[in-house]
């Protein structure tokens, strides 16, 4: 039995990652968060990481891996992988666009340094793009709003020099778990 729930749960997370109906394209994703009201954060950021899709897979262990850009001053930087491993109560997969901001060359440097942890105290804002979204990184507080003109932040969104926003695409989970995100760079 517990086999067989794994394999459905590692098929759903393949899906999750894998689906043509998301946008896999960073200018899309790019366009999806601005669409959901952080446009400015854009403009007025040193830099970002811009993860198209993320998966996550969860049965009591959990997982997350996604893919992204990193972007230093409005141009293509490197590229970043980001993995997170959580544990307690969730069930079933879901997939999710993240951007990390970076308010200042600090910040941006200290991301790229090769290995860059957030642990389970970050805040992330969960956006709405089109009509339904919500945020779930294990451990993390999350708030969402109602559509995809009323997306609203509290102050500019940063915590040490990074704010993280997520929209979710879709899928299935129960999540109640602690867990933190680990990221990897390699320059362009």
């Amino acid at each position: 039995m517990k086999q067989t729930l794994r394999t459905v749960l590692l098929t759903l997370l393949m899906s999750l990652v894998c689906s043509t109906a998301w946008a896999d394209n960073y200018s899309d994703t790019k366009k999806m968060f601005g669409d959901a009201g952080i446009t400015d954060m854009f403009k007025s950021a040193y830099g970002y990481a811009l993860f198209p899709t993320i998966g996550k897979v969860g049965f009591v262990v959990g997982g997350a891996f996604g893919k992204g850009r990193v972007y230093a001053q409005g141009e293509y930087y490197g590229n970043t992988n980001m993995t997170q491993a959580s544990i307690g109560f969730q069930l079933g997969g879901s997939g999710y666009s993240q951007v990390v901001f970076f308010q200042d060359k600090r910040a941006f440097e200290e991301f790229i340094t090769g290995s860059f942890e957030f642990g389970v105290d970050v805040q992330v804002v969960a956006l709405t793009a089109a009509a339904r979204a919500s945020g779930n990184t294990g451990g993390s507080s999350a708030t969402a709003s109602g559509g995809k003109n009323n997306a609203v932040t509290s102050g500019d969104g940063y915590n040490k020099g990074m704010a993280t926003y997520t929209i979710t695409k879709g899928g299935l989970l129960y999540d109640v778990s602690v867990g933190g995100q680990a990221f990897s760079f390699t320059k362009r």
